[in-house]
This record gives C-alpha cells, sequence and structure tokens, in this order.
C-alpha cells in the first residue's frame, strides 16, 4: 500500500490533537507543519517524539518525514 499525505495526516490526528496540521508528500518522503497545544512548554526533540508516538508502528510505512512542529502561539505569530 503507497502511503498518502492524507494518511499521515490521519496517523497523525488520530494520536495527537492538533489544532493546524498540513502534509504533502510523494509518497516516501513527506513534510509537515503541526500545529499542537501538546508541545507547549516542550523542547523541537520532545515535540518530533510527541508525532512519533502519533503514528506509532505505522511510521515503518514511511520513508521520511520532516517536521515543523509549533504551538498555537508560534503560529499565531507567524500567521
Amino acid at each position: 500500500m503507497k502511503v498518502t499525505p492524507e494518511n499521515v495526516r490521519d496517523y497523525i490526528q488520530q494520536g495527537l490533537a492538533c489544532e493546524h496540521l498540513h502534509v504533502e508528500g510523494d509518497g516516501r518522503h513527506f513534510q509537515a507543519v503541526i500545529v499542537s497545544k501538546a508541545f507547549e512548554g516542550k523542547g523541537m526533540l520532545q515535540q518530533h517524539k510527541l508525532v512519533y508516538q502519533a503514528i506509532g508502528d505505522r511510521m515503518e510505512q514511511i520513508h521520511a518525514l520532516s517536521m515543523k512542529t509549533l504551538t498555537p502561539e508560534q503560529w499565531a505569530k507567524q500567521a
């Protein structure tokens, strides 16, 4: 089964409450912008770990995932 950006988005949403989530990719390499309150007070490594936990074993289906993780406050400042 080829993994789509929609699949990756669904995987993340199932395990992490997101205020904003955008995923692009070609079936092997994916880029995600993830905004979640769960990231508040955590460093980038901890934030990425939360995303990997949300994806779980399905990460084996994804060749590469680059992500930009932001808190809602950081996202608002960027807008």
